[in-house]
């Protein structure tokens, strides 16, 4: 492997790592939008445990589908 190589694949890894940040950023944004009520709130404050598990899912779900996205 030489050096232009390697330089393509670590340009290529913060591309991929930036669009994961801005769409994890931006599912946020849009279940904060959808929900009535304020999911900081109730996870922090109410100690709504099942609400944060709900919403680790939903993560984890838009991980897995981003990741199968990159890999192809």
């Amino acid at each position: 492997m030489n050096n232009y190589d390697l330089i393509a694949h670590v340009k290529s890894a913060v591309v991929f790592a930036g669009l994961g940040v801005l769409l994890f950023g931006l599912m946020w944004l849009l279940i904060e939008k959808l929900t009535p009520f304020s999911i900081r709130k109730e996870i922090e404050e109410d100690h709504n445990i099942s609400l944060a598990i709900l919403i680790g899912a939903v993560f984890l779900s838009i991980a897995i589908i981003l990741a199968a996205a990159i890999h192809g």
